[in-house]
C-alpha cells in the first residue's frame, strides 16, 4: 500500500537507486506514476506492504518500507528489482550498478565509476569535504541524517 514517504517510520527499510543521469521532467512524471502504481500493488506473501518513495535531484529513486506490519520477502524484493530493471530498460538508464559513485560538484550531481572516483581523489579533485551520497544507508533515519555527507565521514574516505 502506497503511503506518503514522510509518514514512514524512521526504522523503515530504505533502498536507493541512483541513475547515471537526471530524468527529464516528462520521464520524472512517468517514473513517479509507475513507482506509485508498483508500490500500491507491492505485496509479500499476499500481505500489502506499507511503502513510500521520493525522487531526489531528478536522479535518485528512494523507496522506503515500513516493516512493522509486513516485511519484504525474497519474492517481493525480486519484484522490486524487476520493476527497477524495467525502468532501466524503458529510459536507458543505470539504476542498479553499485560500483558507481555520485557526489556534488557545486550545484551539479556528478556520477562516476568507482575507478574514476579513486583517480579524482588521488588527483585531489575530490576532498574530504566533497558531499557524497551514501547509498548504503539501511533505514529512513540513516537516510535523513547520513545520506548526503562529507566524503571524509563516509565509506568514500578510504580513497582520500
Amino acid at each position: 500500500m502506497l503511503v506518503d514517504f514522510e509518514s514512514l517510520a524512521d526504522t523503515s527499510r530504505i533502498w536507493i537507486y541512483q541513475s547515471n543521469r537526471s530524468f527529464t521532467d516528462q520521464e520524472l512524471h512517468e517514473v513517479e506514476q509507475a513507482t506509485s502504481q508498483f508500490l500500491n500493488e507491492w505485496t509479500a506473501h499476499g500481505s500489502s506492504l506499507l511503502a513510500g518513495f521520493e525522487i531526489k535531484y531528478k536522479r535518485f529513486i528512494v523507496i522506503g518500507l515500513d516493516q512493522s506490519q509486513a516485511s519484504a520477502s525474497g519474492c517481493s524484493i525480486d519484484a522490486s528489482v524487476h520493476f527497477i530493471q524495467g525502468l532501466e530498460k524503458k529510459y536507458g538508464v543505470e539504476l542498479l550498478d553499485r560500483m558507481n559513485v555520485s557526489f556534488k560538484q557545486g550545484e551539479f550531481i556528478a556520477y562516476k565509476s568507482l575507478k574514476d572516483f579513486k583517480k579524482m581523489a588521488k588527483a585531489k579533485s575530490i576532498s574530504k569535504n566533497t558531499t557524497v551520497f551514501n547509498n548504503l544507508v539501511a533505514n529512513k533515519l540513516e537516510y535523513l541524517e547520513h545520506w548526503e555527507i562529507p566524503a571524509g565521514e563516509s565509506w568514500h574516505a578510504r580513497f582520500l
